[in-house]
């Protein structure tokens, strides 16, 4: 909806008080032009929810040709309110959803999203008929095909099917391209430039510093900054050179295996770095929770369970026994209020530097009785996850170790580790290989290419479960890698719904759900069945059949059970991706805590990308 303001007298005049002239000093309405003096501003737009609106303009769109002036305050209002006033009501106009451009009135490329072009491979923007006026992010899947007159050139010039402005011309020009006669040029991101047709790189317009100055005075784009000239080189990669970025989502029921296979990735010295404190938030989170359960069952012999009655004698007092095995000395006592006290507020605030201080505590607390006689129950203790015997069983010397500034955390700390993965979103990094091993069953021509990188994205499973909205963010993705436990075949949990479901079945519906998706419509899957070593364990107590879904599994001699158990179970997923996709499934099994049979697993990417490619 539009407005329009009523004018009552003269033009120049305020359009409350129908006071002033040209030269009065008015605030102007961004939805139907009306004028305000300082006088009446306050009146008419009250509070400015929305911006620089009339109390009755409020909800209204803004007009289009004052969309320039959004967020940008004048002089009368800096010096009628404070500097925080202005702040607010400034973000206010920018943000509130009744000033942001209706999707009807956006066209891209000529398709449904308004005078707007965008060239895809550059990352040029520009109003239609227009010179560039800003660089974006290049590749973005919007709009279509870039008119030649998108910009109302006249230069006989085409840069990637446009037709370019004088302006550009002569940037170009002073770039050292050659643009004699009527050529044909195909310009990508980095600014590297080619003739359509041929391979060879003449140059990159952004390789000679006045560049960006000439740019400045033409009043045409540059990119940031922090975007490296192509002239140089980056870690012995010439940047005129496009690197190539493969996605890879991992996805999998709970307790399949994601989290550990994700861990399995290179981190960057920043990530380690970050890990090191996350180990030693645990560690100290384990043993608030051993403190607590150790009130816990001093609280339960105390109060009768158990308890312990000095027997009458002559002599005796008849009193009942306040110590128990579970009862800390004074000294740790206090400490142990203190910690829990900490850890109940925000356990943040004995990081990094609190750590040397609690220490030596940690130490006598580790060696006192009581304490061990806690530890041994631990598996009472629900909120004690199992990996929290990996770091405890290493006390004392691994709170002593942890504190220091030059721990690095080993590979098996990280994978023991929790809070690297998201418990509640995603998960992000980005990775290349390092040399392939000589024994590597898959091609790897492609592993070692510099230009490769890949990008492993976890997706919580909590976040599958409870909605599959998420999946349509990764429609760009490569390859899809969906990782299943082999040895939940006979294990059971309560869905929604409160009945109870095979995790076998579950981790095949989901599988299904994922496969069906319009987002995954012919993109490339690898199926990872983990936790191989301790199928082999299992397999010999508990039969496969115990699954529905394997009821006809009947094992042959020549081969040990596990190893024909694992590639029955790949058959069964391979048959089912072909009957819902008529497509081939990858399938690796891998031990997730060994990281050659992961590697061994990951290197399907640059198999999978160059199916794509």
């Amino acid at each position: 909806m539009e407005r329009e303001a009523v004018m009552q007298r003269k033009k120049s005049s305020c359009y409350l008080c129908l006071k002033g002239n040209w030269f009065t000093e008015k605030e102007v309405c961004i939805v139907c032009d009306a004028k305000y003096c300082s006088n009446c501003v306050l009146r008419a737009m009250g509070s400015m929810p929305e911006g620089r609106k009339c109390i009755t303009c409020t909800g209204f769109r803004v007009d289009d040709s004052k969309r320039g002036t959004l967020g940008k305050c004048s002089r009368m209002l800096k010096r009628m309110l404070t500097e925080m006033e202005v702040k607010q009501i400034m973000r206010s106009e920018l943000s509130c959803n009744a000033n942001q451009l209706m999707p009807e009135r956006v066209f891209v490329n000529v398709l449904e999203f308004h005078c707007t072009m965008i060239n895809q491979y550059s990352g040029l923007t520009e109003q239609i008929g227009r010179r560039p006026c800003q660089i974006i992010t290049p590749h973005l899947r919007v709009g279509g095909q870039l008119m030649r007159n998108a910009s109302n050139g006249n230069t006989s010039v085409l840069i990637n099917n446009r037709e370019i402005t004088k302006r550009e011309l002569c940037m170009f020009q002073l770039s050292g391209m050659q643009c004699e006669g009527q050529p044909h040029f195909w310009l990508s991101a980095d600014g590297s430039y080619q003739e359509e047709g041929m391979k060879c790189i003449k140059g990159c317009i952004w390789d000679k510093s006045r560049i960006k100055l000439f740019c400045s005075l033409l009043s045409l784009p540059t990119p940031p900054d922090s975007v490296n000239p192509c002239g140089g080189e980056v870690n012995g990669v010439n940047c005129c050179e496009k690197k190539i970025l493969c996605k890879l989502l991992l996805l999998g029921e709970q307790n399949s295996g994601t989290s550990t296979i994700y861990k399995q990735v290179p981190f960057s010295e920043d990530e380690r770095r970050n890990i090191k404190f996350t180990i030693l938030r645990n560690l100290y989170r384990y043993i608030g929770i051993l403190l607590e359960g150790r009130e816990r069952f001093e609280e339960e012999i105390l109060s009768g369970k158990g308890k312990r009655q000095v027997i009458d004698e002559p002599g005796s007092s008849g009193q009942i026994d306040d110590k128990t095995m579970y009862t800390l000395s004074p000294r740790l006592k206090a400490f142990s209020d203190r910690l829990l006290k900490v850890m109940a507020s925000n356990l943040e605030a004995i990081f990094p530097y609190g750590t040397s201080e609690y220490a030596p505590f940690i130490e006598e607390l580790w060696r006192d009785p009581s304490f061990q006689s806690t530890y041994n129950r631990r598996n009472e203790l629900d909120s004690l996850p199992r990996v929290a015997s990996y770091f405890l069983e290493r006390l004392p010397s691994q709170v002593v170790v942890i504190s220091q500034p030059d721990y690095e955390p080993s590979d098996m700390d990280i994978l023991y580790a929790e809070g690297i993965t998201s418990t509640n979103g995603l998960s992000c990094m980005e990775y290349s290989f390092p040399e392939s091993t000589q024994n590597s069953s898959i091609d790897s021509s492609n592993q070692n290419d510099p230009l490769v990188r890949y990008q492993l994205i976890r997706v919580d499973p909590k976040c599958l479960v409870e909605n599959y909205e998420w999946l349509e963010m990764f429609e760009d993705v490569d390859l899809v890698l969906f990782c299943v436990s082999l040895t939940c075949y006979d294990e059971f949990f309560e869905d929604s719904r409160g009945f109870l479901t095979n995790k076998m079945l579950a981790s095949k519906q989901l599988f299904e759900n994922i496969v069906i998706h319009p987002t995954f419509d012919l993109k490339n899957f690898l199926l990872i069945l983990n936790k191989y070593n301790m199928l082999e364990e299992k397999i010999e107590q508990v039969p496969l059949t115990e699954c529905d879904w394997f009821c006809d599994f009947n094992p042959v001699i020549n081969m040990s059970l596990a190893q024909y158990a694992s590639h029955y179970v790949a058959l069964k997923f391979k048959t089912l991706f072909n009957s819902l996709t008529g497509c081939e499934l990858f399938v690796s099994i891998v031990n997730a805590l060994e990281p050659e049979t992961v590697d061994e697993a990951l290197r399907y990417a640059p198999v999978a990308c160059a199916l794509i490619n």
